[in-house]
């Protein structure tokens, strides 16, 4: 699955490619609010760009359910790519995204030339994965370079049903990073490797878990999963986040944790309140909590234990917070812990989402390794799954 064509193996002079981004980006009154997946767009286009080829770009943006929704237009993206390349990119307002406009764009293109389609989910089609949408975006093009990494765990048109037509299909720089990084650290870690999970469900990271018990050294747990995990543990949790059809489960992970010699850290002092407020009153909780009280984050003693388990650590996976990052007083576990990432000398990787949010947020980002551009797609690789967006490209 790791061994893919990247865009430095194939000569795209004078042919049309066609690039699948991520330029699903949020949108305020038609301005782009955050433009982090524009930027990491750039590399790849450059370079087809610099190649000469002749580069028609698709993406989609939130979810239209395959009408046109003028407020997802993808029209302010290709504004604001202009800017960034310095030349124009036309943009091709079509509904049906390969009507007229878009056909007649792609054949007036001179080499270098750079035109985007119009949102690929205007197409009732595209999360189908269904031929004749498929077929007409391979019609525009010679050559495909799937380079949206956040939709790879999905089997759209846009991004795997077109590769049934076109014959040369590869993977842009930002696909390669993050095959290179989320594949190898978890197929081919530096040790000690240890993985740090959080948010608030462990049902949604169930598969993570139990693959990563398969490779890691260390597995620190921290966020509202850790919850029924320490209820399954007999603990009292009060209000706390918890999953009751997944106690067994967490039961199992121990068991397993502790067949493999796994050190598995789960909190041993919570921030609890009893409302979910950042005005709230908090207290720091060892053991059980009250009835009425809910844990917000993890305390200064979990804190200390999990900067310290991380200290001589050589490859690191981070996906989702240790707390409510958000709320100023039930941030201080995510802090710490990115804190820690910024200064250990690893390779660390933060598996999109939350944990990139917060990264980013708290002004740790250009410190960590990568950060990965796909919350949804990055669990998926770190459950060991094979992800359709990147199985669909050429092998080398």
């Amino acid at each position: 699955m790791l061994n893919k064509k990247s865009v430095d193996d194939i000569n795209v002079k004078g042919k049309r490619v066609l690039v699948r981004c991520d330029f699903n980006v949020p949108l305020a009154d038609g301005k782009i609010t955050d433009e982090n997946r524009l930027i990491a767009a750039l590399p790849t286009i450059k370079k087809l760009i610099a190649d000469g080829g002749k580069v028609i770009l698709c993406s989609h943006l939130g979810k239209p359910k395959g009408e046109a929704v003028p407020s997802l237009s993808l029209a302010p993206v290709a504004a604001r790519l202009t800017e960034l390349l310095g030349q124009e990119v036309k943009f091709a307002a079509d509904d049906n995204v390969v009507g007229e406009n878009a056909k007649a764009a792609v054949a007036a293109m001179a080499d270098g030339d750079v035109v985007l389609l119009e949102n690929t989910r205007y197409r009732k089609e595209e999360t189908k994965n269904e031929d004749a949408f498929s077929e007409d975006l391979a019609s525009l093009c010679d050559v495909f370079v799937n380079d949206a990494f956040g939709t790879a765990h999905r089997a759209h048109c846009s991004n795997v049903g077109v590769t049934k037509f076109v014959d040369t299909c590869v993977v842009g720089y930002l696909m390669q990073k993050e095959i290179d990084f989320l594949g190898n650290a978890v197929e081919n870690p530096e040790r000690p490797f240890v993985a740090i999970l959080g948010g608030s469900k462990v049902s949604s990271k169930i598969s993570v878990i139990n693959n990563l018990l398969d490779k890691v050294d260390t597995l620190i747990i921290g966020g509202g999963m850790c919850f029924t995990f320490a209820k399954a543990q007999g603990f009292k949790i009060g209000k706390s986040l918890v999953e009751e059809d997944y106690l067994d489960y967490a039961k199992e992970m121990l068991e397993k944790a502790k067949t493999k010699g796994v050190n598995l850290l789960l909190p041993v002092d919570t921030i609890a309140a009893k409302e979910f407020s950042n005005d709230a009153e908090f207290r720091i909780v060892e053991g059980d909590l009250a009835d009425d009280e809910m844990g917000l984050d993890i305390g200064p003693k979990t804190q200390d234990l999990y900067v310290e388990a991380l200290k001589d650590a050589k490859t690191v996976v981070w996906n989702g917070p240790m707390g409510v990052f958000e709320m100023a007083n039930f941030a201080g576990g995510t802090i710490a812990v990115a804190k820690e990432l910024a200064n250990i000398d690893a390779v660390t990787i933060i598996g999109g989402g939350d944990s990139a949010a917060a990264v980013n947020i708290l002004g740790f980002g250009d410190k960590m390794t990568h950060i990965s551009t796909g919350g949804g797609a990055s669990l998926e690789f770190l459950e060991g799954k094979e992800l359709p967006g990147v199985a669909a490209a050429n092998d080398r």
